[in-house]
């Protein structure tokens, strides 16, 4: 098992037990002096044209990778008639997870007044897919909606009501946004299966589904968005975690920082009648 595994596992168990200590069941907790490994968290890897060579040479590839916006956008341009374009929009774009995608009922969208309300996602447990609250407090959210995110979600609704007409009896009002072909709930694994073909399709270096959401935060920060409205996009408790694990700097924003940095120290310098020189 990995650490991050092992340390959910202990977690719960210090949990469990401590409940028992409390019910005077157990007088000590041994949970407590378990000695345990340090996970760390990888971190969201740029696909740059050298990485994306080097993948296409020795098939090398991050545990974690996140796509440029000239990648992610030349893969939405070749899976625009795909029927589920609308969740890998909102994946990539709004930062919505796989249960989010899967748990979407139209009664959480509001397209005229441009945004979307996370409130429940699917998630398989037990062998069965269960509904559920999102993955914690924060993640119960109102998520912003563009002008081009509410165009995409309108055509979807438009085509789900084609859908709709076409299966006649056979189709199933479940309520869901994003449903199979007849109307039914989606299993949160389809839609990774779906994913990963329609990646492998397009020739674009490999990311995951859940990679999408390490992309839009990385996009947004590219787009100059605060830090805190990222957070709230994403639905995380703490600012810490989406500094930490779900931005990483896109090559084109690293030499922007680089070139503006240079320049503050350059005009000071100038400024001050002290021109520098190497």
């Amino acid at each position: 098992m990995s650490p991050a595994t092992v340390v959910r596992i202990h977690a719960t168990l210090r949990t469990a037990v401590n409940a028992a200590v409390r019910a005077r069941l157990m007088p000590i907790n041994p949970a407590n002096g378990a000695a345990l490994p340090r996970p760390r968290r990888p971190h969201p890897v740029v696909w740059t044209a050298g990485r994306t060579a080097r993948w296409r040479q020795t098939g090398e590839r991050p545990a974690v990778a996140v796509w440029t916006g000239q990648q992610l956008a030349a893969f939405l341009a070749g899976i625009a008639q795909d029927r589920l374009y609308a969740a890998w929009w909102l994946a990539a774009l709004r930062g919505l997870r796989r249960g989010e995608l899967a748990g979407l009922r139209r009664t959480d969208v509001d397209l005229q007044a441009a945004e979307q309300t996370v409130t429940q996602q699917r998630v398989h447990a037990d062998g069965r897919v269960m509904v559920g609250p999102p993955k914690s407090a924060a993640g119960c959210r109102v998520v912003a909606l563009d002008a081009e995110t509410v165009r995409v979600l309108s055509r979807h609704r438009e085509r789900q009501e084609k859908l709709s007409a076409a299966a006649g009896t056979r189709w199933q009002d479940s309520g869901y946004v994003f449903t199979t072909a007849d109307g039914a709930p989606l299993r949160p694994d389809y839609l990774t299966g779906r994913f990963r073909r329609l990646v492998t399709a397009s020739g674009q270096p490999p990311v995951r589904l859940h990679d999408l959401r390490h992309g839009a935060a990385t996009l947004a920060l590219a787009a100059h968005t605060d830090l805190k409205v990222v957070q709230a996009m994403l639905g995380h408790a703490t600012i810490v975690l989406t500094a930490d694990t779900y931005v990483s700097v896109l090559p084109e924003v690293a030499h922007h920082a680089a070139q503006e940095t240079a320049r503050l120290v350059l005009s000071t310098a100038s400024a001050l009648g002290q021109p520098l020189g190497g």
